[in-house]
């Protein structure tokens, strides 16, 4: 088993959102913690072989588009009380594709823990770094938030969250 130590200037998470006025995009670096597993050749996981993982994001990184929004996000997540969003993969099997896996795990987010589910791609690059990249959809409600209002716009409750991690 080798342990991967996240790179957190050189990974980042960002938010997609949509509202009744605009798009919304909120963008973080300093992504930290580990990644377990055993890599096959640069492009392979060994799955025979138990994948484990734990990724958190400090809220106060989050930024929008502007200080209105980053503000409004930050009220709303009630960051000082709930100050970092964490990952963690339980579980990690073969996806449909070369270098894509199914991974299973929990999110905890405004202190509300949630499973989730979707597919990773992992690769290594030349130097031996695992990068590890993925989607997946949220409804924030499902975590006690209700979607933002920042005066006439109204943000819709279903958020895309796209990380690309190198460990």
């Amino acid at each position: 088993m080798t342990r991967y130590g996240i790179v957190a200037d050189a990974s980042e998470v960002v938010i997609d959102a949509r509202s009744n006025v605009h798009p919304i995009h909120q963008r973080a670096r300093g992504v930290d913690g580990y990644i377990d597993l055993v890599m096959d050749g640069d492009v392979s996981v060994d799955l025979a072989q138990p994948a484990t993982a734990e990724i958190s994001l400090a809220t106060d990184r989050l930024v929008g588009g502007n200080s209105l929004e980053t503000r409004e996000l930050r009220r709303r997540i009630d960051a000082r009380n709930h100050p970092t969003i964490t990952g963690r993969l339980d579980e990690l099997r073969a996806g449909d594709a070369p270098g894509t896996y199914v991974a299973r795990g929990t999110v905890t987010f405004r202190g509300e823990s949630r499973p989730a589910e979707d597919v990773l791609r992992i690769s290594r690059d030349g130097q031996g770094r695992l990068h590890v990249e993925g989607t997946h959809e949220f409804d924030i409600r499902e975590f006690g938030m209700e979607p933002p209002r920042v005066l006439v716009m109204r943000v819709e409750p279903v958020v895309r969250i796209r990380i690309h991690v190198v460990a």
